[in-house]
């Protein structure tokens, strides 16, 4: 999903005339309750402490992160790679390289339009939730033991904000775990989502399945809650573009 995020990501810029488009991505894994930049030198035991914050944008933008550009997709593959071998694993009864944290991968859009010079800002946020795990059948002891405490409270605290947001409550449980925080702009509001559940084809895990398929359909049924302002910004370059192409044709014709 996330190479042909990438992929996607260029292809649509290509397209776009209209726009001057810079694209920025930072990487993160959420171990232990703890925010950690896979950009930075391993070397380097975290100088500057990640704070989650919001820009002017509503934008999640954590504050002591290495923030890559790219110019190309192979860009945006290779800061991958360079990220994902920095991300905890270990193996489990149940799994040969069970992931022991969150993967967080953004894709920041910073747009100008050409013409008049408004910017805006879009985010692509890409994450992979590590499994809730049953000690029991997982087998963790001592630091697997508390890894898996820890994956299972923050999906716990998800599913809680997931609740909130679909029962329309005004308050809603960001700030109960650093997972919802740092997700605040992806879950609610006017953004997007869309999960993906891989399943275990055997009876034994029949019951982990369910949970995962249950705990999708809930996520399904978050509804976009547009803002006023974005969405007549969006006609805007629509009919920019619409009124671009009409002269266009125009110009040919006269040509002609």
């Amino acid at each position: 999903l996330m190479p042909r995020t990438f992929d996607l990501v260029f292809e649509k810029i290509e397209q776009e005339k209209l726009l001057e488009v810079e694209v920025r991505m930072f990487m993160l894994e959420l171990y232990l309750d703890k925010l950690i930049d896979l950009f930075s030198d391993s070397s380097d035991d975290q100088k500057e402490k990640i704070i989650i914050r919001k820009n002017r944008f509503g934008t999640v933008m954590p504050t002591g992160v290495n923030v890559r550009v790219a110019n190309e997709a192979a860009d945006l593959y290779d800061y991958f790679d360079e990220g994902m071998v920095k991300r905890k694993v270990s193996s489990t009864k149940m799994n040969a390289e069970s992931s022991r944290s969150h993967l967080i991968v953004s894709i920041i859009l910073n747009l100008k339009d050409k013409r008049t010079n408004d910017v805006s800002e879009g985010k692509i946020t890409l994450v992979d939730l590590a499994g809730c795990e049953r000690v029991k059948k997982s087998g963790a002891e001592d630091q697997a033991l508390k890894e898996a405490q820890s994956i299972n409270q923050s999906l716990s605290a998800l599913g809680n904000v997931v609740s909130a947001v679909l029962g329309g409550q005004k308050h809603i449980p960001y700030r109960s775990n650093v997972l919802t925080l740092l997700m605040s702009d992806t879950v609610g509001g006017n953004a997007k989502a869309q999960m993906f559940v891989n399943l275990s084809p055997a009876d034994y895990n029949a019951g982990e399945s369910e949970n995962s398929m249950v705990f999708a359909q809930r996520v399904k049924q978050i509804k976009n809650q547009s803002k006023s302002e974005r969405d007549a910004e969006i006609v805007k370059i629509k009919l920019q573009k619409q009124v671009m192409e009409l002269q266009r044709k125009l110009d040919a014709q006269q040509k002609v």
